[in-house]
């Protein structure tokens, strides 16, 4: 956990996959060790040990409750996958088959193909008059001089990839291409807004609760789009699973983070529930590949979610949430059933009311969001974290939507792109371990961004080529995108770590919002979304050079005590104190004339 070494530091939050929805963190607090001699609450339970059968199984549950997480967000690359499509003439009109076969314009593509318009047809009238008078198109007739109109009577859509569609459905081509990106941003507009509500309500309701209702959320509401009858429908409720995704996964981790030990909590929120979240990602194009109408997929994909709901008589409380409420004999409870689990004697007494500190008690410093412009290099770190995160989000988000639009087999690709995510976790976690952040955030970033760049030189006979190297830019966004949650939180001083981290992962939503765009943008130009997002993402790990560096310094606790961002030259402080850790436990108070 970012912050397990900082005086008063806020209880865990979440660090949150590169796919999974991020939250911005709101203020709490965990039971610590009064100046009394009072115990902690991982003093209290250090009997049950780190890893035992109670510890596994509670791992292993909330991870696997992460895995519909995993398809339900992506799914929309399928329910929303736009096919090769041409204008529909009608079966009454009176042509000739000559007249019928060249009824559509032809157009050029970038690569020099000439293949049919997908959203003009030659006027309608005009070839029934030909037709009559017997008149041979390319012979009599010069179709580059003939009018041309939109598609007046709906689309042909080829059935080679896709049954059917929401786009096949509801027509969103041509005129009505933009709904289909809209879709995808309200969705995230609901991740958005679930983001800012799901922590009060788990803090509110309980750890517990919260998961399943809003697992039933995500799950109810993706099973009610089966039945939309219109685009507007199915968009609405979409952006209410966006907001029960964000919540679920939000109560999950937090649940894990308070229930498992330190050393645990560590691996279970950086590689626990981003692999299980890779892994729902993994099955998405194996559903798809299976099941190719819309409806059916959404149906299936709502199945492991009803399933999840016998997690509930697996899935205790948290024994931290309940004794922050003063429900100590219902904490209890739950560690001496781990202890039975793990075949361990608990003690008497556990929980002593007189012993633990009552977090009501404790007053929170007061702060503000204005904070985070309060000094110059404050103002700096937020904004260069700003543009940090919306940018990794737009390359992730932009690079795992854009799937369809490769060479080759969509099933294929998308698989490939989920399973890419695996490795770049597990490099994350080594790299956070062993080397500097700023600088393994760079290098990520770079190979991201470079290889991207590299996209549009490749021939087009290579395309396997392309989407290899579309495949490491995911994979350098991705490992970027799973540290940047711990550099931030390591950069931010502990009276507004929540709140810096709050407001990076809130312009990283802005930036998942943005990312259909970028895809969108493919339309006009095929290589003109990876020339952005590449040089983009450069841009940004050149950014990510002037951030100082955290790999191996104590957490600041005040504003003054912040690194200093590199590059900007600063006038000698007044002597202001400075924590150095000599280990996790007691920290030694030092006096510093300037950092």
């Amino acid at each position: 956990v970012p912050n397990a070494h900082a005086r008063a530091a806020p209880r865990p939050r979440p660090r949150p996959c590169p796919g999974a929805p991020q939250r911005p963190a709101t203020p709490g607090r965990e039971p610590r060790a009064a100046e009394g001699g009072m115990r902690d609450y991982d003093e209290v339970t250090a009997f049950l040990g780190q890893w035992g059968p109670f510890q596994r199984l509670i791992f292993f549950l909330l991870s696997a409750s992460i895995i519909p997480n995993g398809f339900n967000g992506m799914s929309i690359v399928f329910l929303a996958g736009t096919p090769a499509h041409r204008c529909r003439v009608p079966d009454t009109a009176n042509l000739s088959s000559a007249w019928r076969n060249h009824s559509i314009p032809l157009q050029r593509l970038q690569d020099g193909r000439e293949v049919p318009h997908s959203c003009r047809r030659y006027q309608l009238a005009a070839m029934t008059n030909f037709s009559a008078l017997g008149l041979e198109p390319g012979r009599d007739v010069d179709l580059k001089q003939l009018e041309q109109e939109r598609c007046l009577d709906g689309w042909e859509f080829s059935q080679d990839v896709y049954q059917s569609t929401i786009v096949t459905e509801w027509n969103l081509v041509c005129e009505d291409d933009w709904k289909a990106p809209l879709t995808i941003s309200l969705f995230f507009v609901g991740v958005l807004v679930g983001s800012f509500i799901s922590g009060q309500l788990s803090d509110r309701f309980g750890r517990k609760n919260v998961l399943f209702v809003t697992m039933g959320i995500q799950t109810g509401f993706s099973f009610l789009q089966i039945f939309s009858t219109n685009f507007e429908m199915f968009t609405v409720l979409f952006f209410i699973v966006g907001m029960g995704q964000i919540s679920n996964y939000v109560a999950a981790f937090v649940l894990g983070t308070e229930i498992l030990g330190k050393s645990i909590r560590i691996i279970f929120s950086t590689l626990g529930v981003c692999i299980f979240y890779a892994l729902g990602f993994m099955l998405l194009p194996l559903f798809a590949y299976f099941i190719r109408d819309w409806r059916m997929l959404l149906l299936a994909l709502t199945v492991p979610g009803v399933l999840c709901a016998v997690l509930w008589w697996f899935i205790p409380e948290s024994p931290r949430w309940l004794i922050s409420q003063g429900r100590f004999k219902e904490a209890e409870v739950i560690i001496r059933k781990a202890a039975k689990i793990n075949g361990i004697a608990a003690p008497s007494t556990i929980f002593d009311p007189s012993e633990l500190q009552d977090l009501s008690s404790e007053k929170p410093q007061s702060h503000s969001i204005l904070d985070l412009l309060r000094t110059r290099n404050i103002r700096v770190v937020t904004v260069m974290s700003i543009i940090l995160w919306l940018t990794i989000a737009v390359g992730y988000f932009g690079l795992s939507l854009d799937t369809p639009n490769l060479h080759g087999d969509i099933y294929v690709n998308s698989f490939l792109s989920a399973v890419v995510e695996v490795p770049a976790y597990i490099l994350a976690w080594l790299l956070l371990r062993h080397l500097p952040r700023r600088y393994s955030m760079a290098a990520a970033l770079f190979l991201g961004g470079s290889v991207l760049l590299f996209v549009q030189l490749v021939p087009p006979d290579l395309y396997y080529l392309a989407t290899a190297l579309v495949m490491m830019g995911k994979f350098g966004v991705t490992a970027a995108f799973s540290m940047v949650y711990v550099y931030t939180a390591e950069l931010y001083p502990t009276v507004v770590r929540n709140m810096g981290v709050g407001v990076s992962s809130t312009a990283s939503r802005l930036g998942s919002i943005l990312s259909p765009y970028f895809v969108y943008l493919g339309a006009y130009d095929r290589f003109l979304p990876y020339i952005l997002m590449g040089s983009l993402t450069i841009l940004t790990a050149i950014l990510t050079l002037f951030l100082p560096e955290s790999f191996g310094t104590p957490l600041p606790d005040t504003i003054d005590q912040m690194l200093r961002v590199k590059g900007i030259k600063y006038r000698q402080t007044p002597s202001h104190t400075k924590i150095i850790k000599d280990d996790e436990e007691s920290p030694t108070i030092i006096k510093s004339t300037a950092f």
